[in-house]
């Protein structure tokens, strides 16, 4: 029987990223999905114009009623968060529900390739931090776990013995799963991860396809977080995710407009089939 998911993320008019992206992703795997949007975008960030509405003041009138229908969820995913006071309510939110056996998935979007996202300072990395420390599962990539964990970015990538410190490190922030994508592991594309229900540190590499897509992140989440939630191990709902990742993108390399994102809805039997790969 499918969950019933909470998305934290903002929601795009066009392109397939964010909400956009995880809802029919989640839906397909069979969990029962709602949302509450962080912002209204007008389209993806890689067109170069756009136009954002911070919707605080809607989460937080929304988590009122919420609150008082006596509603909850099976988990909780957090994604892209406008401001600080919005990372502390959603902080506060998720804190709560936790009480309630509520599962925290938290991905800490902030940054890529070293740098912090545009219109982002150090006050947003403060409020990730309290954030991630509600989390059962912390999926950032390179760039935001070491933001989080105060350390220096290096373009060349960590050691396997360096990235092990840099996952332990995430780990007693919040005591849950930690998956780092985009990550160079000595030398390697990889995806690196610490199991704590195995108590076990992992590394998955892969071979960079030459391609960028915005909102991939977004899907590997939710095909990650759909998988955990089926019951399906730590290790394997990261394999599975990967696989289906890349899938996708072989999929969509010649589909023309490439700022749009993948078009999922077109993609959703790859997440089948790499469910049956992995059994």
């Amino acid at each position: 029987m499918g969950k019933h998911l909470l998305l934290v993320n903002d929601l795009p008019g066009y392109g397939k990223v964010a909400l956009a992206a995880m809802m029919p992703v989640l839906t397909h795997m069979g969990h029962h999905i709602y949302n509450l949007p962080t912002a209204l975008v007008s389209n993806t960030l890689d067109y170069g114009r756009f136009e954002i509405l911070d919707t605080t003041d809607y989460m937080r009138n929304t988590i009122g009623v919420w609150k008082a229908l006596g509603f909850s969820f099976d988990a909780i995913s957090t994604g892209f968060i406008v401001s600080p006071a919005q990372a502390a309510m959603i902080a506060n939110y998720c804190s709560r529900e936790r009480l309630k056996g509520t599962k925290i998935f938290v991905d800490p979007i902030m940054g890529d390739e070293g740098h912090l996202y545009n219109g982002l300072t150090e006050r947003t990395v403060e409020g990730m931090r309290r954030l991630v420390s509600q989390a059962d599962y912390m999926v950032p990539n390179y760039t935001e776990a070491a933001l989080i964990a105060g350390e220096t970015y290096k373009k060349e990538g960590l050691s396997w013995v360096a990235m092990k410190n840099l996952l332990g490190r995430l780990h007693r922030m919040g005591n849950g799963s930690i998956a780092i994508t985009s990550a160079k592991v000595d030398g390697e594309d990889a995806v690196a991860g610490f199991d704590k229900d195995r108590g076990e540190y992992f590394l998955r590499t892969f071979d960079m396809i030459p391609v960028r897509f915005p909102g991939t992140g977004d899907i590997f989440s939710a095909i990650f977080m759909g998988n955990v939630m089926n019951g399906v191990s730590m290790m394997d709902s990261v394999d599975k995710a990967m696989m289906a990742v890349r899938q996708m993108i072989v999929l969509s390399s010649s589909s023309g407009d490439s700022f749009k994102g993948i078009p999922v809805e077109s993609c959703l039997e790859v997440i089948d089939s790499c469910q049956e790969d992995r059994k």
